[in-house]
């Protein structure tokens, strides 16, 4: 007698088959499924990547708006192939790829875009090294043993203070100490940033980093700064460092600040989602780690000047009149140090800045 549909001969539930859309979902090169009237459907997580744009920026968008196809594509319902191809994206960048797109032929105009990168790949932010980064480090190293004289004079002046202020005051007084008492230990790190040992990255409440970097943002630059908070509820803890976390967000809000005018205030969103299949290839592409947790610091300013994209996370590359270029060399340093990834890019209607964070979910986090 045939078993019911679904259940093993023992009895067991079987688990349901995986749809089209789950094995899209799934696959490590970059998809876009496009319909009739050539707007874009569904975009898998390594198109995302690929393409620097979260999904919601690019479902439901022409092709043509997203980016330009190789020479040779005529577009209609016929098979397409090229090699190590150049691909223009709209927002200014370039990628090289190898570009497969391939007909539903039982469904008319619709069509699978298949886009796998090599190693010529451009995506700003995603670079396999932090050559740069390491040069601003070893830089920040040399200034070190300069930075600490004066943090210990802030620390002796803020415990002075705290005994002559009322108790509300001496809060405020305690998040100094607390923050010199973090930079310092972050300057001890300096002081061995040719150490190539990795961070002591623990299981940690991605929230709870945040909330804790923001009130130290706007307790120093708050008045720039117009702060809220999208988060996802359910997210697993992450594994990072935590102080070297707190660094990254603090430069990331500061570098929003920093594009106020005086008098100004610049929005900012930060966001936390959980992206399914992200990952980055480690140990020579023999194998891919899974950077499933995405922290966005989004804000209402200009972005950086085109002419500055490609080269925003090297040293002393700013767009900032007194800028030395450092800040985001250390994010992207910091970031990897972690053993994530930090990237840049211009999204939305109208555009906003992002910079996204993908970092490595904590093993054994549900």
């Amino acid at each position: 007698m045939a078993q019911p549909r679904g259940r093993l001969s023992d009895g067991i539930q079987r688990a349901s088959a995986p749809t089209a859309d789950d094995l899209i979902a799934a696959s490590p090169i970059a998809m876009l499924v496009v319909d009739p009237a050539d707007l874009v459907v569904q975009a898998n997580a390594s198109a995302e990547m690929l393409l620097n744009l979260s999904a919601q920026n690019i479902i439901g968008r022409k092709l043509a708006d997203l980016l330009s196809m190789p020479d040779g594509y005529r577009g209609g319902e016929v098979a397409f192939a090229a090699y190590d191809a150049e691909i223009a994206l709209r927002r200014g960048a370039t990628l090289r790829a190898d570009v497969f797109v391939t007909p539903f032929s039982e469904h008319g105009g619709w069509k699978a875009i298949s886009m796998h990168a090599g190693a010529a790949a451009h995506r700003v932010g995603s670079r396999a090294q932090g050559g740069g980064a390491r040069a601003a480090v070893r830089i920040a190293a040399m200034l070190a043993h300069e930075i600490k004289n004066p943090l210990a004079g802030i620390r002796g002046a803020a415990q002075l203070l705290g005994r002559s202020v009322d108790q509300a005051a001496q809060r405020m007084t305690q998040l100094i100490q607390d923050e010199v008492d973090r930079v310092a230990g972050l300057i001890d790190r300096m002081e061995g940033f040719t150490d190539t040992r990795l961070l002591e990255r623990r299981a940690e409440n991605i929230h709870a980093i945040i909330d804790h970097a923001r009130a130290v943002a706007v307790s120093g630059y708050g008045d720039r700064l117009t702060i809220r908070e999208i988060y996802d509820p359910s997210l697993p803890e992450v594994l990072v460092h935590r102080d070297t976390m707190v660094q990254i967000i603090l430069n990331l809000l500061k570098n929003a600040a920093e594009t106020a005018d005086p008098g100004e205030r610049r929005n900012v969103t930060i966001t936390t989602a959980f992206r399914h299949g992200v990952s980055v290839a480690v140990d020579n592409g023999t194998r891919k780690l899974s950077l499933p947790i995405e922290v966005c610091i989004i804000d209402d300013g200009p972005g950086a000047p085109p002419e500055i994209v490609d080269q925003l996370f090297d040293p002393f590359v700013s767009s900032k009149p007194k800028g030395q270029g450092l800040g985001l060399a250390l994010v992207d340093k910091l970031t990897r140090d972690m053993g994530g990834i930090v990237q840049y890019a211009r999204e939305g209607v109208p555009e906003n800045t992002v910079f996204r964070l993908l970092l490595p979910r904590a093993d054994g986090a549900r």
